[in-house]
Order: C-alpha cells, then structure tokens, then sequence
C-alpha cells in the first residue's frame, strides 16, 4: 500500500484548519475601527497580526511540499532534461522568461542541480496562489479548502509554467478590479515570458470586468457561434504559436465534461442568489462571467488542445464565487445548507482526483520527497 497519500490528506487537513483562523475582514475592520491605537502589534492590528502568521504558515507548508518533490508529475523528469539542454545551449520549447531563470540559477549551481531549481518556481507557485487568496478572499479558509480539494494545488506539481502563470494570473485579478490596468497588464507580459497562453486572459478578464448588458450576452453567443464555424481557422493560429501540440496526444478533441460539470453546478448555485450575491457586487459579477466564459469554451472550443489549461485562468475564480455567494445568502439554514453541499461536492471530487493521481500520465501519486531520502 502506498501511504504517500496520507501526505497529501494531512497538508490539506492543516492548510484548511490554519485557514479557519484566518479572519480577513475582521483585520480590515479593525484597521479602519482602532488606526493605529492600542491593539497594534508591530504596527499591526491583533486580528492582522494573527492573519499574517497564519497565511504564512499556509504558506510554507505548501512550499515545503511542493519544493521537497523528487519524481512527482508526469513532466518532472522532461523538465530535469531541458534543464540540461539549456545548460548547453541547445534548443528547447520554451518561453525566453523561463530560459533565462533557469540559465541564471544553473550559473550559480553545479552541473545538474535540477532540485533548486524546482524549488524556486515552487516558491513563486506557492506564494502567488497564497497571496492572489488572501489578497481576494473573503473567506479564506473556504477558499484554501477549494482550491485543494479542487485540485489546483496539487497539479502544480506538475506542468512547472503552467501553474506558475497561473498563478500570477491569479493573483493579478486585484488589479482588473482596482481598473488598475497597467498593473494588470505588467503581471501578464510577465507571466507571458513563462508560458504565452496567459496572455488570453488580458481580453477575456477585461469583458469578465464589464458590468454586461444584452450586446455582451450576444457578442458571448457569436463568439461561440465562431468557435464552430472557424474551427480550422482558430486551429491554424494556435498551431502557428504551438506546432508542437498538432496530432499530439493533447490534440484529441475530447470534452472536458468534468469541467464542463463544474463550470455549470458553480454557475446555477450563482444564478439562484445572483440578485443577492452578484448583481450589484462587482467582484462576485466579475468570477461570474469568467466563469461563464470558462463553460462556453468547455463546450464550444474542445477542438483546443489542453483547452482545460485555458479554461483554468477563467474557472479558477470559482474559488472566490463560491464564498462570496455563500456569505450573501440572507438565509442562514440555506448558509449552512449549501456550505456543506459543496464541501460534500468537493471532497467527492478530490477522491476522484486522488485515484487518477497515479495515472502514469499523471503521477502526482505516489509523493517522494528527496530531503527525507
């Protein structure tokens, strides 16, 4: 039997019971109640100071998981070998961003020395998806408790880009809705150099950032009208960035139904408290429609190779949705009734996602950790 899993269990059992601590309202609260009167501690209010503590420990014990990995992800061992043909100057797939980080770190290590080098994208990873939560969140331990159970976390362990402009895209959504969009825009160029399949989010976060009228509704339906119509066309453009997804064993066709069953049970729990929770409520409307325009790509561009990748940078918002549409329901039995609805739903999910974890086309499972071999 493979115990490995129960590391997985545990980290998610501990990130959620330091999350259910974490109050972070209640330390904006007092900020605006007491400034900077007597209950600061360090120049921090008591309820900031226990949060700060406590997000950080969230934090590190998800680095420590995901740097201390040794053989975990269906890539790992793909991704040690490029390391070695950057090494040498050879030609690899990849963005100049993460040629140039990996170059600079193997000129600071000996030959070969691939361990660091997952550890410091390990540490990007980690710190933007924990930051991007406490940053948006108005539940954060609901939020920590989504995005584990969800699966989110634990495939960062693998595709190392991927997850880790994922993970800025995440944490660049306070800037859409601050309008701060130079700021917006500097994250994603960023992001980009890592992996460019970010930069979609700059017009699809900008239209989720629009308080939509009817045009949108139907700019929305002829957008998906074209992903039928011009499946050729939208294909030619992608296999002009990636020509080496075409034929490959991401260019399958297939729907994510999963996803597409995700996207829509968020979206109908949304729709039976929008006036209460959305309408009016510029953060929950903007999780809504990425949401909304994950679902349309789900079921209208599964031509898209790893199309579930660019549904991500939309659907992962469902981590904030779902608890910013909880905490405004105005029945508190209804509260309760559909907080342990979807944790029931969840934790259903992350059963299924622990068992396909030892897929070899997967392998998060079994977990290895080199500090303890």
């Amino acid at each position: 039997m493979d115990y490995s899993i129960f590391i997985y269990l545990i980290l998610t059992a501990l990130v959620v019971a330091l999350g259910w601590f974490v109050n972070l309202p209640a330390g904006r609260m007092e900020v605006q109640r007491y400034g900077r009167g007597d209950r600061q501690y360090c120049g921090l209010t008591r309820q900031q100071a226990v949060n700060r503590i406590l997000v950080t420990a969230v934090f590190l014990l998800l680095f420590t998981v995901s740097a201390g990995r040794i053989a975990v992800g269906n890539d790992y061992w793909v991704y040690r070998q490029d390391f070695l043909l950057i090494e040498q100057n050879r030609h690899v797939s990849f963005e100049f961003g993460f040629i140039w980080v990996v170059r600079f770190l193997q000129s600071m290590l000996n030959h070969d020395q691939y361990l660091p080098i997952f550890a410091v994208f390990s540490f990007f990873t980690v710190l933007f998806f924990v930051r991007g939560m406490a940053d948006l969140s108005e539940q954060f331990c609901f939020t920590v408790f989504l995005l584990m159970t969800g699966g989110y976390y634990f495939s960062s362990l693998n595709s190392v880009r991927y997850y880790l402009v994922l993970s800025i895209a995440l944490y660049s959504i306070k800037y859409v809705l601050r309008d701060e969009w130079g700021k917006f825009i500097f994250c994603i160029l960023v992001a980009a150099a890592f992996h460019k399949s970010v930069l979609i989010v700059i017009p699809f976060y900008f239209l989720a950032s629009r308080n939509w009228k009817k045009w949108h509704m139907l700019l929305l339906g002829v957008g998906c009208g074209s992903l039928i119509i011009f499946q050729d066309l939208y294909r030619k453009i992608i296999f002009y960035f990636y020509p080496f997804y075409e034929g490959s064993m991401f260019d399958t066709g297939e729907m994510s139904f999963s996803n597409i069953g995700k996207c829509a049970a968020v979206l109908v729990l949304a729709m039976i408290y929008y006036k209460q929770a959305v309408k009016e409520d510029k953060r929950n409307r903007f999780y809504f429609y990425c949401n909304l325009g994950a679902l349309a790509l789900y079921v209208f561009g599964s031509f898209i190779p790893e199309v579930s990748r660019i549904g991500y940078y939309l659907n992962i918002t469902n981590i904030f949705l779902i608890p910013g549409v909880i905490v405004k329901i105005p029945d508190k039995k209804q509260r309760v009734l559909w907080t342990v609805l979807v944790a029931a739903a969840y934790l259903a999910y992350f059963v299924l996602f622990l068992r396909s974890a030892y897929s070899t086309d997967i392998r998060l499972l079994p977990y290895r950790n080199w500090i303890f071999q």
